[in-house]
């Protein structure tokens, strides 16, 4: 094959490379902005001229064959660099600007993220966000994401985390509830009363606990049920609210009930631990060059989220 026809391969190539990470005829189009129908017809014309079949498809999914996954793997670093290259250079616009995709949890984006970003986008008019709102941890860079904000215990180690502020987890319930049932006042208590769990695959309910100036070696830790779980923490705080129990939930879930008397604190005396994580961070996957945008957004939200949720 000549280079000339070589050189008018290279997008197709590139999108080979996306194929492979994503899996997906569907994905891999949405990503690249392109019909399903052209994604096809590019990779069939990309193994015609290589004379191999290079991707393999299944009624379920799609793989690269051994040829595809070593073309894909020859090439994709230069793809990336090409990438990062190439917003490097847009970057050099004196403000920033382009398209921003973020994943957050259902309830924090809606609780918290979304109402502190107009601000940023009056401030950044050329900067465009789109935010992807679910509770699933999904892999960033394959994904397509910029940013994801996370409340976690501790960030994955391949990716940059900017802190934005500490989080807290906190048990309430409403004073219909604590009138009717009565309000613990020791931990082990909390096994006998109606308790709204966070559902987690595989785990078995249960709360841990430490009085508030004690160590991890007085951790309690007490098996709950109730009538009502869900994998959500505004379903939860809605279910509280309603009577139904007492709720383990994230303090930015809790702090307008709160702040409201709606919810009152139960067991204040003590801090319930390894239900959420203690901050909440925005997390990017390394790489060389941050886009300005991004760098705009992180240290926005940093001075944004600062003062914290102060349910705790």
């Amino acid at each position: 094959m000549d280079n000339r026809r070589v050189e008018t391969l290279w997008s197709h190539v590139h999108w080979l490379t996306v194929l492979g990470q994503l899996g997906s005829f569907t994905a891999a189009a949405q990503r690249l902005n392109v019909s399903k129908a052209a994604m096809s017809a590019r990779i069939a014309e990309l193994e015609r001229a290589a004379g191999v079949p290079l991707v393999q498809r299944t009624t379920r999914s799609v793989r690269l064959t051994e040829a595809g996954q070593q073309l894909a793997d020859a090439t994709s670093g230069a793809f990336e660099a090409i990438g990062t290259a190439f917003a490097g250079i847009k970057d050099l616009a004196a403000s920033p600007r382009g398209r921003l995709r973020i994943t957050a949890p259902v309830a924090l984006a809606r609780q918290q993220l979304v109402p502190r970003l107009p601000e940023f986008l009056r401030a950044h008019p050329e900067v465009r966000i789109e935010l992807d709102l679910s509770d699933r941890l999904v892999p960033l860079a394959q994904e397509g994401f910029d940013l994801a904000i996370r409340h976690t215990p501790a960030p994955p180690e391949t990716h940059v985390a900017w802190t934005l502020c500490a989080t807290a987890s906190v048990l309430v319930a409403s004073r219909a509830y604590l009138r009717r049932r009565g309000t613990p006042s020791l931990p082990d208590e909390l096994s006998g009363h109606d308790c709204l769990h966070y559902l987690r695959p595989g785990d078995a309910p249960a709360w841990q606990l430490l009085p508030r100036a004690g160590t991890a070696a007085a951790k309690v830790t007490v098996p709950v049920g109730g009538c009502f779980a869900a994998n959500n923490s505004e379903a939860l705080r809605e279910a509280a609210l309603g009577g139904l129990g007492i709720a383990l939930l994230p303090d930015f879930s809790a702090q307008a009930a709160l702040a409201s008397g709606k919810l009152l604190h139960v067991l204040p005396d003590w801090v319930p631990v390894g239900s959420f994580g203690e901050h909440l961070y925005a997390i990017r996957p390394y790489t060389p060059y941050v886009p300005r945008a991004v760098q705009a957004l992180v240290g926005y939200l940093r001075e944004a989220f600062k003062p914290g949720f102060g349910a705790a």
